[in-house]
């Protein structure tokens, strides 16, 4: 029976370990094929090393019904476990509280630190307005649709349930870094990615890891996803790990060796990347100590 069990107890889902209970938990998210297949098939197909060009209205729809269902399967786990679904993560009461908002703030002060450090070496401009009127109302409400959705996705999959379980049974970081791993790898398939932009893919979900266990929410996480990848997108106009985004609102351009500007990867290729998140994860470390508020 230990195998199966911890010590919590031997008569309830909860008392299964937390690699079995994980392992239900993915048998679940992943038996619809057919959803899928239909994520795929809605999605632009990858050509490598040309950058992937994405229509924010249905790729928002696409995300949605993706992080629904996620949603849906946590809950399914919560009544086997007889927990609160709010404990994964996503706890209601502190819904674009404080968090979400510091974690908006951060976004935009690092990605835009990033891009100044890229152009400080002469490899990224900034441009000019490249929407006026209504356009910019028009796209900027259909991108930010977009990347709500996947700041909630993205974070819930790899670090709302299959998180909070993983590290209830192993320590950690090492945690963290099975579930940071792939995905990073997952961010390959985008046509114009590359080794190093999937790298910082990986080292930036250890770092929204970090921020769940200092933070006791995904809150903070949702928030700073959604404003690297609007201001990456949107704003600034530089590919987002190998995809690119039409109508944005600045006609920035890059150049010069990838391995500072990024290349089609975007800013997320740039060896900068790494000195933008150590900084991260120092800054982190000293403004949201261990026992620091949860709203």
């Amino acid at each position: 029976m230990s195998v199966w069990f911890s010590d919590e107890s031997e008569h309830s889902f909860r008392g299964l370990r937390a690699g079995w209970r994980f392992a239900v938990f993915l048998a679940i998210l992943l038996s619809p094929m057919l959803l899928l297949l239909w994520r795929h098939s809605a999605s632009p197909t990858a050509t490598p090393g040309v950058p992937t060009v994405i229509a924010p209205l249905s790729a928002a729809a696409s995300e949605s019904i993706l992080f629904i269902w996620v949603l849906i399967v946590t809950f399914i786990m919560s009544r086997l476990e007889r927990r609160r679904l709010g404990e994964y993560g996503l706890p209601i009461q502190q819904a674009f509280a404080r968090n979400f908002w510091s974690g908006m703030v951060w976004g935009v002060v690092a990605l835009t630190a990033l891009l100044l450090l890229i152009a400080a070496c002469g490899n990224f401009h900034f441009g000019h307005l490249a929407l006026s009127g209504g356009d910019v109302l028009k796209y900027a409400g259909e991108w930010a649709l977009l990347f709500i959705a996947v700041g909630f996705f993205e974070e819930y999959s790899f670090r709302g349930y299959a998180l909070t379980t993983l590290a209830g049974g192993m320590p950690f970081w090492i945690a963290a870094i099975v579930l940071s791993a792939p995905f990073g790898l997952i961010h390959l398939q985008n046509g114009g990615e590359d080794m190093l932009g999937g790298l910082s893919a990986g080292l930036i979900a250890l770092f929204f890891c970090f921020t769940w266990k200092r933070t006791g929410s995904l809150w903070f996480a949702v928030g700073m996803h959604f404003s690297w990848d609007y201001c990456e997108s949107f704003v600034y106009g530089t590919p987002d790990s190998g995809t690119i985004s039409p109508h944005h609102l600045l006609s920035s351009s890059y150049g010069g060796a990838n391995w500072i500007s990024g290349g089609t990867v975007g800013p997320e290729g740039s060896l900068w990347v790494l000195v933008i998140i150590g900084l991260l994860f120092f800054a982190f470390d000293r403004f949201y100590a261990p026992a620091a508020a949860k709203g």
